[in-house]
């Protein structure tokens, strides 16, 4: 998600002076950005030592927002670095916020003390280093994702135009990260859904994707692509029932108290591999048992994959010619920038 600090903060003064007003703890936390940046320029600042988690960092900015009256939730956490680049939805607006290490302290944003020499590299193929993936003659492919979560979403546009290419010669599977992050936009019902197109309609799975990715994330959005798509709607109903009880997913959203860390409901239809591979955030991507970096466009997803063919398997589709250029992160198929963000 890109975001000019010095064009997010000049703009929310100008055109929200009424919500600053309302809610001062706004203006201490710019208060507290200049100072971070000082003490960070001086080296006093010291946050490389005891660190939390990035979910803890994200917990603790929810708390402190919910704590001041805001309607929040975290739409993801980013390893920045020196700090965690926090994304929160507030009161229906995406805004991002830095929290540093020890999970303490917020900036809401970061300000370059000196100017960059511009990178006149024009290639968006982020995909620079060979990595040592495990070989087969027909790769597994794993994909974790969250349904709503702009990040998981945008891996999902990214990677369908590379499995589409490839076809056969992989074994692809959607997974799901074992937790919600944005139930309140019904991602539980939603990766309920694409978990059974997957398990009983297999071949319905890409072009349903593509439809509702190409949408709002409504349930309307979803229930036209099941029309679109021609999907058995009494066979996908009879799944839902059965894997809703199979798995807990209802009860588990129900019931707050089970919720990781109070604010995500569970969503155990890949624990067990969630548990074997470590996952921690939408989107992680796994192929031949391994966790795997890639840059998230079309072109860079084929040519990790192909990386993990066995020797005189690679087919001839490794050979085509994909978009370098990645999707925006969230609905739409918008170009955006590739990311290495998780929800």
């Amino acid at each position: 998600m890109e975001n000019n600090p010095r064009e997010h903060v000049v703009h929310v003064n100008r055109e929200r002076k009424k919500s600053f007003r309302d809610k001062p703890w706004m203006i201490s936390t710019i208060v507290l950005a200049i100072l971070v940046v000082l003490l960070i320029f001086a080296n006093v600042f010291n946050v490389t030592g005891k660190s939390v988690s990035a979910e803890k960092a994200g917990e603790n900015l929810l708390n402190f927002a919910i704590s001041q009256g805001l309607d929040a939730e975290v739409s993801s956490v980013e390893n920045n670095g020196t700090f965690y680049l926090v994304t929160l939805s507030l009161e229906g607006e995406e805004s991002p916020f830095y929290v540093t290490k020890d999970g303490k302290y917020l900036v809401p944003a970061l300000y370059p003390l000196e100017t960059e020499e511009e990178n006149t590299n024009t290639n968006t193929n982020t995909n620079t280093q060979t990595q040592e993936i495990p070989k087969s003659s027909k790769p597994t492919v794993d994909l974790f994702v969250m349904s709503h979560c702009p990040y998981g979403t945008q891996a999902e546009k990214g990677i369908i135009p590379a499995i589409e290419a490839l076809g056969d010669t992989v074994d692809f599977n959607l997974r799901f990260v074992y937790y919600a992050m944005h139930p309140s936009y019904g991602e539980v019902e939603e990766q309920t859904r694409q978990y059974c197109i997957q398990k009983e309609q297999e071949t319905k799975l890409l072009p349903y994707l593509k439809c509702f990715l190409g949408k709002t994330g409504t349930a309307a959005d979803s229930e036209a692509c099941l029309t679109e798509v021609k999907i058995d709607k009494t066979k996908l109903n009879a799944c839902v029932t059965k894997t809703d009880k199979e798995f807990a997913i209802s009860e588990n959203k129900d019931d707050q108290s089970k919720w990781l860390s109070g604010r995500y409901p569970l969503f155990n239809t890949d624990k067990e591999l969630n548990e074997l591979y470590g996952i921690g955030g939408s989107p992680t991507l796994v192929i031949n048992g391994v966790t795997v970096n890639s840059a998230r466009d079309p072109a860079s997803y084929l040519d990790t994959i192909c990386q993990s063919f066995s020797d005189g398997n690679v087919p001839e589709a490794c050979a085509t010619k994909l978009s370098a250029t990645a999707y925006s992160a969230g609905f739409g198929y918008n170009a955006g920038t590739s990311t290495s963000a998780q929800c």
